[in-house]
């Protein structure tokens, strides 16, 4: 049964703020319905779901370079994949970086201090689409990751509809729009094109967004997939199966970015429980980083902003925590 959900358009990363925001609860209502075929006529079913943050619930306070002692096995198996993919998605395109003096970097500015270094990052970018692309997808495909890789080498944010094996809302929608049931799949909202294929979705987002040179570790061919579906080993079956889920109203946002070892531990759980989430792409060398930074007075990824809740957070464990108790049946 194809799920006929309406999600408001966000604006993805634009707004700058250069104080922190105080974060604050509200409680959300809204109505599912699903729909039996792809016509304006069509038979519902209502259900009330309610969306709240949970009780007691307080915002963890951001920990650099902290692994949670609980969560060391799992970040240990994340990593796994910059391993066999050679650290792909970790860098956006044309990454290049100084070493500079702090007084060349403003108090607002975002840059990277390691043991006394101040490092200024930059990166070389294509255009930029005005709305987010549309991708299909599910965490533990080795075919959707090299599409994520080029995400993060773009610097593209995409709104994700997460397809998890017997999810009941997205895959549906995927054999509505393009015949089949088949991983990934791309809609460009900004030129109408859709397609299948994840080296030909690559090919188009390089050509469209980027400077039309597909990336040595994205151009082997079937060395690409064999790496790739290497890299899920230690993760195996996570953000693959569907944990039945309230589908909020409003995807959420999550400032991420596919190389990160704590970004694919909240990815996985995202899958899983079928959310819609826009991803604010912010691999080393995006001006996103600054971004960010002006808006809470921080960096670090991930970070989650939901607006069914009006939480917002960063540290991994917390995030997939929340989202569990937030959203999960």
């Amino acid at each position: 049964m194809a799920g006929a959900v309406s999600l408001s358009q966000l604006s993805v990363c634009g707004a700058i703020s250069n104080m922190p925001r105080k974060v604050t609860s509200r409680r959300v209502c809204i109505r599912g319905m699903s729909e039996t075929s792809s016509t304006s006529t069509s038979v519902s079913t209502q259900q009330e779901a309610t969306f709240a943050p949970p009780p007691n619930f307080k915002v963890p306070e951001p920990k650099p370079f902290a692994i949670r002692p609980d969560k060391g096995s799992e970040v240990l198996g994340a990593l796994l994949p910059l391993v066999f993919r050679f650290a792909t998605g970790v860098f956006v395109s044309g990454y290049s970086f100084k070493v500079v003096s702090k007084d060349e970097i403003a108090p607002n500015e975002y840059a990277l201090e390691i043991s006394g270094y101040t490092v200024k990052e930059t990166s070389k970018l294509g255009p930029r689409p005005e709305k987010p692309i549309e991708i299909y997808e599910f965490e533990s495909c080795p075919f959707c990751r090299k599409v994520r890789e080029i995400v993060a080498i773009l610097d593209l944010d995409v709104l994700f509809y997460p397809c998890p094996r017997n999810g009941p809302n997205f895959r549906a929608k995927v054999v509505q729009m393009g015949g089949k049931q088949q991983f990934p799949y791309m809609v460009d909202p900004n030129t109408g094109v859709s397609m299948y294929e994840s080296d030909d979705i690559i090919r188009y987002l390089v050509e469209k967004y980027g400077d039309g040179n597909v990336p040595l570790s994205l151009s082997l061919g079937f060395l690409t997939t064999l790496t790739a579906g290497l890299a899920m080993l230690s993760r195996i079956g996570k953000g693959t199966t569907y944990t039945p889920a309230k589908l909020p109203p409003k995807p959420l946002k999550l400032w991420a970015y596919e190389g990160s070892p704590f970004c694919k531990l909240v990815r996985e759980v995202l899958v899983e429980l079928e959310l819609p989430h826009v991803l604010c792409s912010c691999a080393r060398g995006s001006p996103k980083r600054n971004i960010l930074y002006q808006k809470t007075g921080h960096f670090q990824a991930p970070f989650l902003e939901d607006p069914n809740t009006g939480i917002e957070m960063f540290e991994s464990a917390d995030i997939v925590e929340y989202l569990r108790a937030t959203y999960a049946l």
